[in-house]
């Protein structure tokens, strides 16, 4: 199958890629710079924003995998989140619809779903605003017939780049250098979910999800403090201290202040802060069942994570992914 993979070059894009690539999948990456990726597959570049480019790239595809997002807790310009998360969904589906392209499936977010306890979903960021506003976007277009297939990855983590869609990674590195102060909300669960796993998903939902479905692509439901200690048992560092809520909310505004006077990239804001107070455990089973999703243990995660982030050899253990 022809796909158009949409974000390609992104920490997971790259992933879903080299995956769909396995499995004897033709990839076409989609993304500003999707020619100097060295990814396998055909390469366009373009930005998901230009509709035209967009239908240009899914020419001959059969498949489109729509991974694009603006991944980041602060943009000073707020539109961006909605011309990218919400504009290149609305693209997406209308570029399969002009092409007559009967597989969509499309990369959500385990923060455009109510946390644990709640009936609505947040929407404490401009990310976080942005992705259930898509997500609104996909319910309509299901209930209007589009074959549309949703996944929603949990905390994307595993070897690789240490961006902002590779923060366990980016944490756990800044842990190892002494350049993390400490944890928000450590006492809360989240949904750890290993790339290749997520990834090997994203390709079985192309494959066989069912038209209008949503799968959770999560991992181990673990608190942020299991993170550091399976870290500390690798590494022999102590796990960070906790930061408490009302310091963290200061910090956050603080920071907020901090890039607006000046640019640059918050390393908190008050809404990353009300995303902590949260418990955002995810469970698999529709995927596991339909899908042959399946999960590596966190431990044996981060082991491989820790390894290509020290340079160790990452050795097998008796860890073995589970269905």
């Amino acid at each position: 199958m022809k796909v158009l993979v949409t974000g390609g070059t992104g920490y997971l894009g790259r992933a879903v890629v080299r995956a769909l690539a396995a499995r004897g999948h033709e990839p076409v990456v989609f993304s500003r710079h999707a020619s100097a990726s060295g990814l396998p597959g055909a390469a366009v570049d373009g930005d998901v924003r230009d509709r035209a480019a967009f239908e240009r790239a899914a020419g001959g595809c059969e498949a489109i995998c729509h991974s694009a997002a603006l991944v980041s807790i602060w943009r000073r310009r707020r539109e961006d989140f909605d011309e990218i998360n919400v504009g290149g969904l609305r693209n997406a589906l209308a570029v399969a619809a002009a092409r007559g392209i009967t597989r969509i499936l499309y990369t959500s977010s385990f923060v455009a779903i109510p946390p644990r306890g709640r009936t609505t979903p947040l929407e404490a960021n401009d990310y976080q605003r942005t992705k259930v506003a898509a997500d609104r976007l996909a319910d309509e277009a299901v209930r209007n017939g589009s074959p549309l297939v949703r996944v929603y990855p949990g905390v994307v983590y595993g070897p690789g780049a240490n961006t902002e869609g590779n923060l366990v990674g980016r944490l756990i590195a800044d842990h190892l250098q002494g350049k993390l102060p400490g944890l928000v909300g450590p006492e809360h669960p989240w949904s750890y979910a290993y790339v290749d796993d997520v990834a090997a998903g994203h390709c079985a939902a192309l494959e066989r999800g069912r038209a209008g479905g949503r799968y959770a692509l999560g991992g181990d439901n673990v608190p942020q403090r299991r993170v550091f200690e399976i870290v500390a048992e690798l590494t022999g560092k102590r796990p960070p201290p906790r930061i408490p809520f009302p310091i963290a909310d200061m910090l956050g505004a603080a920071e907020e202040l901090r890039v607006t006077l000046f640019g640059g990239t918050p390393l908190i804001t008050r809404g990353a802060v009300e995303i902590f107070r949260h418990d955002w455990s995810l469970d698999s089973s529709d995927a596991i069942r339909d899908l042959g999703y399946t999960i590596t243990p966190i431990a044996e995660g981060l082991r491989r994570t820790v390894a290509s982030i020290v340079g160790a050899p990452a050795t097998p253990t008796a860890g073995r992914a589970r269905t």
